[in-house]
Formats: C-alpha cells, sequence, structure tokens
C-alpha cells in the first residue's frame, strides 16, 4: 500500500496512529495491500477459478461496473475538496476541521426488519468480509465529478449476513451526531435537522456496485471523506452516499432523508444521475470533472446513472424518472 510521509500531509489527513494500525491489521486480514496504481483487485470471498491475468481482471471489473481505465482524480483532490455539511459549507471546510473527529472507537447500530439486530464494533461488523478495490465515478449534484480508488465492502454482503427479513424493503443509513466534534452539526445557521439521513431502496442496495467505503488510494479512509465508514453508491449523485455511518436500519416504509426533507423539488429520493432531467437551478447535462481550473474546465458530458446503466437500468423499469428524481 503506498504511503505518504508524514511531512506531505496535511495535518488534517493524517490518521491517529492507534486507529491506523488497528485498521491496518483488518486490512491485512482481507489480503488488500496492492499499490494504488494497479489494476483493482477483486478478492471475493471464495473462487474455485485458476487466478485471472492483469490485463483480464481488469476486462471483467470493467464489464460488471467495477473499473473504469478514466483518468483518476489525483488523492490531493479527493482528500480537499468535499461536502461533508457536519464540519461546514465551504469545501475546504471538512479537510480543515476534520481532525476534531474521533473515529476510534466506532460502532455500528443494526436495528429494524433484520434478524440479527444489535450494536456492532466496526471490526466486528466486516469480519471475515474480504476488501475490494473499487475503481468508481463520482458524480455530485452541483455538475462537478471525480473518478475514486475506493476500498470497501459490498453492501450485500453485509446485509446478507444481517439476514433482512421478508419485511424489509428499504435501508436507512444514519451519519454520526456528535456536535463537540462536528462543528457543523453545532451551527446556529445550519438548517439541517441533524443528523443526517440516507436511505436506499433494498433491491438498490443489494446491487453488487453498492460499496460500503472503509478506504481510498490503497489507505484509511480520511476523515473529511467519511471515515471511518460510508457509503458509495456510484450511479446517484453524490449526496447519497452518506458518510461516518453509525446506524442501519432496514424497513418496510421508505424513509425521509434528510436533502428530501430540506428541498423535495430538487433533492429527490432515488437521486439518480440522469443528464435529460436538470435541477431546478442548473442543468446536469454536463459536468466539470476535477481537477480543473479557470483555463482548464475540463467540462464533459454526463451519462445516465453515471454511466453504469447496464449494471443497474434494470432497477427502474416502467418508473417515470422524471417524477422519480
Amino acid at each position: 500500500m503506498l504511503i505518504k510521509q508524514a511531512a506531505d500531509i496535511p495535518a488534517s489527513e493524517i490518521t491517529p496512529e492507534s486507529v491506523y494500525l488497528k485498521r491496518r491489521e483488518l486490512m491485512r486480514g482481507a489480503g488488500l495491500f496492492a499499490a494504488s496504481s494497479l489494476v483493482p483487485s477483486a478478492l471475493l470471498a471464495s473462487s474455485e477459478l485458476a487466478p485471472l491475468s492483469a490485463r483480464e481482471a481488469s476486462s471483467s471489473m470493467a464489464a460488471q461496473g467495477f473499473y473504469t481505465n478514466e483518468d483518476k482524480t489525483p488523492f490531493e483532490d479527493v482528500a480537499r475538496y468535499n461536502n461533508f455539511y457536519e464540519f461546514g459549507t465551504d469545501k475546504s471546510d471538512p479537510a480543515r476541521y476534520a481532525q476534531e473527529l474521533t473515529v476510534d472507537p466506532w460502532s455500528v447500530q443494526v436495528e429494524g426488519e433484520v434478524a440479527r439486530p444489535g450494536t456492532y464494533s466496526l471490526d466486528d461488523l466486516l469480519k471475515g468480509l474480504d476488501l475490494e478495490e473499487r475503481v468508481y465515478r463520482l458524480r455530485c449534484v452541483e455538475a462537478w465529478s471525480m473518478v475514486i480508488p475506493w476500498i470497501g465492502v459490498p453492501l450485500h454482503r453485509l446485509l446478507s449476513r444481517l439476514e433482512p427479513t421478508s419485511k424489509a424493503k428499504y435501508v436507512e443509513f444514519t451519519t454520526l451526531y456528535r456536535p463537540a466534534e462536528m462543528r457543523g452539526q453545532r451551527s446556529r445557521f445550519s438548517t439541517i435537522d441533524w443528523p443526517y439521513v440516507e436511505g436506499l431502496r433494498l433491491d438498490e442496495a443489494m446491487n453488487p456496485l453498492t460499496l460500503m467505503a472503509t478506504g481510498l488510494y490503497g489507505r484509511e479512509l480520511p476523515k473529511q471523506n467519511g471515515a471511518p465508514f460510508r457509503l458509495v453508491v456510484p450511479w446517484k449523485y453524490g449526496f447519497k452516499s452518506i458518510k461516518s455511518i453509525v446506524k442501519i436500519r432496514l424497513s418496510e416504509q421508505q424513509p425521509r432523508t434528510t436533502w428530501q426533507d430540506l428541498a423535495p423539488r430538487e433533492y429527490g429520493f432515488f437521486a439518480n444521475v440522469n443528464p435529460e432531467v436538470d435541477h431546478p437551478r442548473w442543468s446536469q447535462k454536463y459536468e466539470r470533472r476535477l481537477p480543473s481550473g479557470l483555463f482548464s474546465p475540463n467540462r464533459i458530458k454526463t451519462q445516465m446513472f453515471n454511466g453504469y446503466a447496464d449494471q443497474v437500468a434494470h432497477l427502474y423499469k416502467g418508473m417515470n424518472l422524471r417524477r422519480h428524481y
């Protein structure tokens, strides 16, 4: 795994040694110490097939949507340009203030329509699940985008071990509420009813693309990117990929999500990337791929479902995607 020297990393990106060593042990158990410049290694839980060559693995990963050969967004941009309103509304606020967050110990409460509810330490929750590296596009509703090599576990494997009941139709996620460490939550000017809540339909959650990330670029997940445990749903706008998760609830009813409550005309429950359905205040037909600048805007066309239509379009067959945005 590629590790920067501490002198090259801003304080806000440095993981405390105790946390790093604990998570490193988990990653070692999963066998994931591939350099970030290599082809993503799909560390599947079991396989009776002969190992694939790098080219065959890359082709297989791309066909499944797990990998794109587009230029990756540099780590520095991924780590310093974020929406994480728990730390402030400016893009630089999360990198500046997230070092205040304590991520060890970390536990996740599981409740609702599951056979195995309870409060689990993150290590126990992930124990026995192999980590995988996925290179995904990330498209923000604000019309900027990145390409990020994530590390994590497919959500369908995690949910399967929790054993959803026959009544489970939706999965609700909740972010940590800790105003003492998350200054955006104690701001007098915030309009958000904390904690932050997001949700997926169960079939979306069980899609093989949906990932619970614990790292990126071959290292621990930076705090400003949602450490230590966040959702990644690559065919939806980025606000659906909720960060720093402390609760997972399965339910029969569709949950009310934070942005849907704040501005339902602008942020629907599904939030699928769709260049044909504009945001009320701007077009979604194009996006600005980071890094970009005044003289190199790096403007590209937005793809339906962010380029993952082959993998997810069937989930919305027969739905009016203008009404169910």
